[in-house]
């Protein structure tokens, strides 16, 4: 039976470091290609068999994983945080870089993680551009905000892009704005309304999409729960399989510090960095407008801050969420009283 062959990839834009090592270690051949669908095919037909390659989690990861999966290759991605063996050498470049992968492969020390479908991965692209354009919106509203502070006039941030409320606005401060002003507020309500219309489409092609639909339709009927966390929850976790416990999500999610364990000492740090950010800010945000909406989170949201402060009890309402929308997940039903009266128990 011939030995597996181990592949370690540094993956860059232009090119791709690779270095061969059998189960003993002895490197077979290494070099560079570049990042090119035809040379990665070219490649791959002159590997040695079997093989099975590594590597790092880059922005370049994606297409190159998808390529070689429907090459019918054994591929696996690792997090870049946990590759301390790279980031910790004296001496860094490509072709060692894609030594010690390899290595880390071949000794089963590999730090492998999840690699979503791509079907999920294209739809979650498309709901994290949404995010960027909201964050781009909000900033141009909060400019506008600041030109208007700047000639002293009032405004109302809510109805900042409304074409009525600039009408009245321009009528009512003519004389006190200067020449400059009105055609750079003209121009930011134009960018408002540009990018406000591309977020709504986005929502609505997503809120359709076949995959998602019966899945955000279920998590909706948690009370607190709205379209976007629905969405956002459906993509960034995906198959909720792979969490086989609710404090292992909650960690995922970032809600939980960090814990330092030495000498029979145990401390907790504050919120971990090593999170999915996109859930974490979006359960955060749910988490402050949930209370009024839910009465079971009202009270944990009034129990907590009696023992803390607002922070506080925000994080264990969105604790509390991410438990409700597992239990949701999980059982493929609509939230109703049972599945709320499971996920107290469990947290009892």
């Amino acid at each position: 039976m011939n030995d597996m062959h181990y592949i370690g990839l540094d993956v860059h834009k232009k090119t791709i470091s690779y270095c061969v090592r059998q189960s003993d270690g002895t490197i077979l051949h290494e070099g560079t290609i570049a990042a090119t669908r035809q040379a990665l095919e070219a490649w791959m037909g002159q590997q040695p068999q079997p093989w099975t390659a590594g590597m790092e989690a880059t922005m370049f990861t994606g297409w190159i994983y998808d390529h070689l999966e429907s090459g019918g290759a054994t591929v696996k991605v690792a997090h870049s945080a946990m590759l301390k063996a790279i980031a910790a050498g004296k001496k860094k470049n490509d072709q060692i870089d894609a030594r010690k992968i390899a290595d880390l492969l071949r000794c089963d020390y590999f730090p492998e993680c999840h690699m979503a479908s791509r079907e999920i991965r294209d739809r979650r692209r498309v709901l994290r551009y949404r995010s960027l354009l909201v964050r781009q919106a909000v900033r141009m509203k909060n400019k506008v905000s600041g030109l208007l502070m700047e000639v002293g006039v009032e405004y109302n941030q809510q109805k900042v892009h409304g074409k009525k409320y600039f009408a009245e606005m321009f009528h009512a401060h003519k004389e006190e704005m200067p020449p400059s002003l009105p055609q750079l507020l003209q121009l930011s309500r134009s960018t408002i309304e540009t990018l406000s219309g591309m977020e709504r489409q986005l929502m609505r092609a997503l809120e359709q999409d076949d995959l998602l639909a019966a899945r955000v339709e279920r998590l909706a009927t948690i009370p607190g729960v709205g379209r976007v966390l629905s969405l956002t929850w459906a993509l960034e976790i995906g198959e909720i399989s792979r969490f086989s416990s609710v404090s292992k999500a909650v960690s995922y999610c970032g809600l939980c510090g960090a814990e330092r364990s030495s000498g029979g000492k145990t401390e907790r740090t504050s919120i971990s960095k090593q999170r999915n950010k996109h859930l974490q800010s979006t359960l955060i945000e749910a988490a402050k407008l949930a209370p009024r909406w839910n009465a079971e989170l009202a009270l944990v949201y009034e129990r907590e801050k009696q023992k803390g402060n607002r922070n506080r009890a925000t994080l264990a309402v969105a604790r509390k969420l991410v438990a409700y929308l597992m239990a949701v997940d999980r059982r493929e039903q609509g939230f109703h009283k049972t599945v709320a009266k499971v996920v107290n128990q469990q947290a009892a």
